[in-house]
């Protein structure tokens, strides 16, 4: 496959798998993460991004591999002495965690972007690929659950996804403005793929494709857009994706997110046991296991998307 630029789309924790293999078969000025920042929020007065801190957690080797999500080797006395003066506890910060948010609320409110604080931790943390927030515009991710509209880490994390979801939301989407460094390489015709990691389409891919100019741009940057199912068999690997889809009335499946995602795709990588449901599709398949359990599989699944990409180049 030709040389140039690999974005790649991210959620969380099944997105930094995908992000990861990446890392770690491409070399580092030809990978570009945009993250999601629709589930950032402030919490103890500090300022949130778990989607960009998982990303950089995994791609600098400080994740948490039992959760996928915070830092290995945490420790908890933070937690437990706001729990001993009564403060909240339902999202836990643990003390190694703590600095990343204590530092970025401090740069922001000294005047820093995300973007900037981000690329200074990416540096210090030794991490090569570019990691960008999808705009540093303030976007929130709401959930309408049968019992009203809630935050989303509200719904996600406080109240553990029970609440039955009826739609989504994502404040302050339309008046954002797109990252300029990611429109900026979307835009200089030397990609060579987009990839939407296998995070959840509705809480984790949508929101950076509702920030105005972004899914244009990603749909006319000369490259095709290859994504990965984020669902095996109807289930999600990881969070409330196939939940969310049944309370919205739509089938969990395969085939079902990439008819979300629509004509923005050219390929779409499916584990084996889906292949029968998405033969019918009007994209290019490829079948190959996509349960990321290992440092192993997570480069075998990055070579097999970039080969996808590179066929569809190619014209194959």
């Amino acid at each position: 496959m030709s040389r140039g630029l690999v974005v790649a789309l991210s959620g969380g924790v099944g997105g930094a798998k995908l992000a990861l293999g990446l890392s770690r078969v491409l070399p580092p000025e030809e990978l570009l993460v945009i993250a999601n920042t629709g589930d950032d929020f402030e919490h103890l007065g500090l300022s949130i991004s778990p989607d960009i801190d998982t990303l950089t957690y995994a791609l600098a080797g400080l994740d948490n591999p039992a959760t996928g999500w915070g830092r290995r080797d945490e420790t908890w006395s933070f937690m437990e002495s706001i729990a001993a003066l009564g403060g909240e506890t339902w999202f836990r910060l643990g003390d190694r965690d703590l600095a990343i948010h204590v530092e970025r609320t401090r740069r922001l409110r000294a005047g820093e972007t995300l973007s900037q604080v981000t690329a200074d931790f990416c540096r210090r943390l030794g991490i090569g690929p570019r990691v960008l927030p999808m705009s540093d515009d303030r976007v929130r991710t709401r959930v309408r659950t049968d019992e009203g509209w809630i935050d989303f880490q509200d719904y996600f994390v406080r109240r553990q996804c029970r609440p039955v979801v009826r739609a989504l939301a994502f404040d302050g989407a339309a008046a954002a403005r797109p990252q300029p460094e990611a429109m900026a390489a979307l835009q200089t015709g030397a990609v060579r793929a987009v990839v939407i990691c296998p995070s959840n389409p509705f809480i984790s891919i949508e929101p950076i494709l509702a920030i105005p100019g972004l899914r244009a741009a990603i749909a006319n940057c000369g490259a095709p857009v290859v994504a990965v199912s984020p669902i095996i068999g109807g289930r999600a690997v990881k969070g409330p994706t196939a939940k969310i889809m049944q309370e919205l009335g739509i089938e969990p499946g395969a085939a079902t997110v990439a008819r979300r995602y629509g004509n923005l795709l050219a390929g779409y990588v499916v584990d084996p046991v889906d292949e029968a449901e998405v033969a019918g599709l009007d994209v290019a398949v490829t079948v190959a296991p996509t349960l990321m359990s290992s440092l192993a599989e997570r480069e075998a699944l990055a070579r097999v998307v970039l080969d996808a990409a590179g066929r569809l180049s190619r014209g194959g």
